[in-house]
């Protein structure tokens, strides 16, 4: 009889540690705004009337975040009537770590392999990235290498259940215009949580470890609304079979001739 109550003892508490199991898979919805009055106002930057009617209204795009033990991908969900065309036009003001270009991240957490996959010129390019690391390309001319800044804070706060910690982030790029160097700070607070047990970010330069849930700067602002678990189907975290390999160095030529182009269909040298 003692045999047997310590035998039931031990499958109650073995069925109670699988139980207490945290869910293995499944989808966080995330929030993104972007309102570029706000970020013109924050850098004390005055403007006319009519510039002011100029500026684009604030936008709101979803993503979703799908995970597994091992993998996950982070897509901007499409919304009616949108196309590729436009979808790389959107922006959620975080430029400077992007480019500008519209990219899905692809994270492998068994070899901490992140790839991002965008659109240029109708084709589908797949690069490498690391998290926590400015893009080792310039974006333009006259355009120094940036420097990043993590300060972490005390300060706590509960997301979607999740124990956050804030980490404040301070960008610094200098620019050489018209032969005077200009200063340029911005200054970005993420929170992050080593609860779900894998390393994330919305934007992977804003990350220090574990998965970063929020998002908050100049006229920005990142969060997750939702979680839910669910069985998550594989093609959803597989890479896209028709995606062509690119640096960034490579990308930084494609990216300067097409300025160039741009630049010479306005004046009309461009045909």
């Amino acid at each position: 009889m003692k045999r047997l109550f310590i035998v039931v003892f031990g499958l109650i508490g073995f069925s109670m540690r699988l139980d207490a199991q945290p869910e293995k898979s499944g989808t966080i919805q995330f929030e993104s705004t972007f309102d570029p009055a706000v970020l013109t106002a924050a850098n004390g930057i005055k403007l006319s009337s009519e510039a002011t009617a100029r500026i684009p209204k604030s936008s709101v795009n979803s993503f979703e975040l799908k995970f597994d033990q091992l993998h996950a991908s982070y897509k901007q969900q499409d919304t009616p009537g949108s196309d590729r065309q436009k979808r790389n036009r959107r922006y959620n003001g975080l430029g400077l770590f992007g480019g500008g270009l519209s990219r899905d991240y692809y994270y492998n957490f068994e070899d901490h392999r992140l790839i991002q996959a965008f659109d240029l010129n109708d084709t589908l390019f797949l690069m490498e990235d690391k998290m926590g690391m400015l893009p080792e390309m310039r974006f333009g001319s006259g355009q120094l290498l940036p420097v990043i800044e993590y300060t972490p804070s005390d300060e706590v706060r509960q997301i979607l259940g999740f124990t956050c910690y804030k980490v404040i982030a301070k960008t610094t790029v200098k620019h050489h215009i018209g032969g005077i160097e200009r200063e340029v700070i911005d200054r970005y607070s993420f929170w992050y949580t080593n609860e779900l047990g894998f390393d994330f970010s919305p934007n992977p330069v804003l990350w220090t470890g574990g998965a970063v849930l929020a998002i908050e700067g100049k006229g920005v602002d990142v969060k997750a609304i939702s979680l839910k678990y669910h069985n998550v189907n594989v093609e959803d975290l597989n890479l896209p079979k028709a995606g062509v390999a690119i640096n960034q160095e490579q990308l930084r030529t494609k990216l300067d001739l097409r300025r160039k182009q741009t630049r010479l269909s306005r004046i009309g040298f461009w045909n």
